[in-house]
């Protein structure tokens, strides 16, 4: 830990939304080992009072899109990390006035709310579903957003928003793309679930995987704990940010038989998977160019994909024996 850089949250009166969900309890956890005085927004529609770690100063049972809560739980606050949010493509398939609300109208209150606060910067769980099919791999941040999906439309939509509040008011924002994060505490019990979650899930219970597609496609898997360095990191950054966007993930793919195969090896468990149709919004390949997060944020992923899927794996077995 960057114990110097990250001396400005010591302290510090910071506001995590969707503080309770997988990757923003995460989030929490680190800060409160940095000294932060941290505050939870969450409607806990999705996120875990368990999740939560010891020593965050207030929990807010609350919707983002409830301006007295948002205003209440951020005045005095020096930083925002904006995690609240519908997270699943198939669920915005099937729900997209409710994922436009949620992520669009919900992240333009947070902004209102943070701007009118007088909060130093705003860091924003963007999505590289901006990418859609992305025929030129990997991703680079200057390719034209393509939405495939309702979600990547209102994430894209939401990275818009934090470039204009930017350029109308004294509040510093960044967006980081997070491409396909998996660790702990992420929900493998939702219809929605993330794909190695779901996988672990499965192996674990000694059931077959469900994999959407020929398993052939490819993502960019980035451990849990590479996102909440990049949040950290873009938070504590003295550039002036202004709405910059940045990839956050690993660089390498892998196919989802390959993952398949490495987490059923960390169990001396079968790799049989249940073949099914591709479902409608998912992406064929994504894969992440991480060189402006290095150049820019001082970013490096220091978790590769083999060590934290064998950790999570230990992780699951260790909590299902207990």
């Amino acid at each position: 830990m960057n114990s110097s850089r990250y001396s400005a949250f010591n302290d510090a009166r910071i506001v995590i939304t969707g503080g309770a969900g997988f990757i923003g309890s995460h989030i929490a956890e680190r800060l409160v080992e940095c000294g932060a005085r941290v505050v939870i927004i969450d409607d806990f529609s999705s996120g875990h009072r368990h999740n939560i770690p010891d020593g965050v100063a207030e929990i807010i049972e609350g919707s983002i899109l409830d301006d007295n809560v948002l205003a209440a739980s951020i005045n005095g606050a020096r930083f925002v990390f904006h995690e609240a949010a519908m997270v699943s493509v198939p669920e915005s398939v099937e729900h997209p006035e409710r994922c436009m609300r949620i992520n669009v109208e919900g992240t333009q209150r947070v902004l209102s709310a943070s701007a009118s606060a007088g909060v130093k910067r705003l860091v924003f769980a963007a999505s590289a579903a901006a990418y859609g099919n992305e025929p030129t791999l990997p991703c680079t941040e200057d390719a034209a957003p393509d939405a495939w999906s309702p979600y990547a439309a209102s994430k894209i939509a939401g990275e818009q928003l934090l470039k204009s509040f930017a350029r109308c008011t004294p509040l510093s924002t960044v967006s980081l793309r997070y491409f396909n994060v998996f660790g702990p505490r992420q929900d493998p019990n939702s219809a929605y679930a993330a794909v190695i979650s779901a996988f672990a899930d499965r192996l674990l219970r000694g059931e077959q995987p469900t994999i959407f597609g020929d398993g052939k496609q490819t993502r960019d898997f980035v451990a849990v704990a590479n996102v909440v360095d990049a949040n950290l990191l873009a938070a504590s950054c003295p550039s002036d940010l202004r709405g910059d966007v940045f990839n956050i993930g690993t660089g390498q793919r892998s196919s989802l038989l390959d993952v398949l195969r490495a987490m059923a090896g960390a169990v001396n468990m079968p790799a049989d998977p249940i073949l099914a149709d591709t479902r409608p919004g998912d992406v064929r390949d994504s894969v992440a160019d991480i060189s402006r997060a290095r150049d820019r944020l001082g970013y490096k992923p220091a978790v590769g994909l083999e060590a934290g899927l064998g950790a999570l794996m230990q992780s699951k077995s260790v909590k299902g024996a207990s």
